[in-house]
């Protein structure tokens, strides 16, 4: 388990969380051992990939110091499955109430949205996650933040890793980054130079 504020601050350090969408459980953890060996500290297993459970289980055992998370959790069901499976985190795409009171006082939760209002109201009760990112851009990441500027906010969907720094220069606590990070050929040299604030 987790609390909100060492989500925050391995996230703001990590600068970077790879969600992962496996077609397997076995390709989840090849996914997240690469991750892993590149230092990406907090990495988020999706609810897309087959028995997302097993994967989590298997990471979990593999990976003890990284902190795992489950996303794309949409019922009240999969974030107690996620939960009992030791989910870190739980992350939402969009307003879930069901999966909100279901992680209180349990795991933080990564609410997710898209307008104005329901990123700031996802926010009001921890980090929000900002989805899909790219039909914004980081100049609606830099208005929310104009308009609430404590919120902490991860922007996540559509993002190559070589925008990273764009978003993080626009406010993002962190970046969440899908399959587009495993087509970089040299991962754990473009994170070190991210994490130090270089251009991967």
């Amino acid at each position: 388990m987790s609390s909100q504020d060492e989500l925050e601050a391995r996230l703001s350090a990590a600068k970077v969380v790879p969600v992962l969408r496996a077609p397997s459980p076995a390709e989840a953890v090849a996914q997240a051992a690469r991750c892993e060996a590149a230092g990406l500290d907090v990495i988020e297993l999706t609810t897309s990939t087959p028995d997302w459970p097993l994967a989590l289980a298997e990471a979990r055992a593999s990976f003890p110091d990284r902190l795992l998370g489950v996303g794309t959790i949409l019922t009240a069901r999969d974030a107690v499955t996620a939960m009992t499976c030791g989910a870190a985190f739980l992350v939402s795409p969009c307003p879930v109430p069901a999966v909100r009171a279901a992680a209180l006082g349990r795991v933080p939760f990564m609410e997710g949205g898209m307008t104005t209002g329901e990123v700031l109201a996802a926010a009001a009760h921890g980090i929000a996650k900002v989805f899909p990112a790219h039909v914004g851009g980081p100049r609606f990441l830099r208005s929310l933040l104009a308009i609430s500027p404590a919120a902490r906010l991860v922007p996540t969907g559509g993002i190559a890793l070589a925008d990273v720094p764009t978003w993080l220069a626009a406010g993002a606590l962190a970046v969440g980054v899908g399959s587009g990070l495993f087509a970089d050929p040299d991962l754990a040299l473009s994170i070190q130079r991210l994490i130090e604030g270089d251009e991967p």
